[in-house]
């Protein structure tokens, strides 16, 4: 993915989930939050942030704010892009097969998964998940707590149940990782729901991305731990 007309930014506070304070060539903007989890530790004063400017005037505001810098990391919080990852990542690199059907946002139960596909004769369901929270190169999901994972988990176990194939995926949305981890501490039923998951057959996969100040595109697989 690449973003076209991408400003350099100072963070400066965050009223709410939706909208950040911003400085831009000295101007205080306000900027639209693409990710609604609470981002707390990247969020921070003085936090050296990439915003993408909008050309359409009709809109609230002028800005997306897209990536933040945390250390010498960089670290892409726009929530939209782990759906386009995850195709682009599941076509790219075979890893279910030759893909020949992916349609997006496909129901099944009492939720709507992210992809149903169909590949050598196997009929998919595959849920995604954006990882935006890091400690010392470890990262980890959900950053706030989570029923509707928890209940996407319950759904893809059913997936399994009723013959279909199932798989869990964690988009890292940065680069240079060293493992993926549920956050025990922030949500214990998310990660018990993982483990219930992958103990009936859905699989689990982690990926990290290369991120830049105006792109994100997937990477290398990493390893989970439960």
């Amino acid at each position: 993915m690449h973003y076209k007309n991408i400003r350099q930014g100072i963070f400066i506070s965050r009223p709410n989930r939706f909208i950040a304070h911003v400085e831009i060539d000295g101007k205080d903007e306000i900027c639209h939050v693409k990710n609604t989890g609470r981002c707390r530790e990247l969020l921070v004063p003085g936090a050296s942030v990439y915003v993408q400017e909008s050309g359409n005037p009709n809109r609230r505001t002028k800005f997306d704010l897209i990536t933040v810098r945390k250390g010498s990391r960089l670290i892409n919080m726009d929530s939209s892009a782990p759906n386009a990852l995850f195709r682009e990542w599941a076509v790219s690199t075979g890893h279910f097969g030759h893909i020949d059907t992916i349609l997006p946002e496909r129901r099944f139960g009492d939720s709507r998964l992210d992809y149903y596909m169909e590949s050598s004769g196997r009929q998919i369901f595959a849920e995604v998940k954006g990882v935006t929270l890091e400690d010392n190169g470890v990262v980890r999901f959900p950053d706030a707590p989570t029923e509707r994972g928890v209940r996407h988990m319950g759904e893809l176990v059913r997936c399994i149940a009723d013959g279909y194939f199932a798989c869990a995926a964690f988009v890292i949305q940065m680069d240079d990782v060293l493992y993926f981890e549920p956050n025990w501490e922030t949500h214990t039923a998310f990660g018990q729901a993982l483990i219930a998951a992958q103990e009936a057959g859905v699989e689990l996969v982690a990926f990290q991305c290369h991120v830049t100040e105006d792109s994100i595109v997937p990477g290398d697989t990493v390893e989970i731990r439960l």
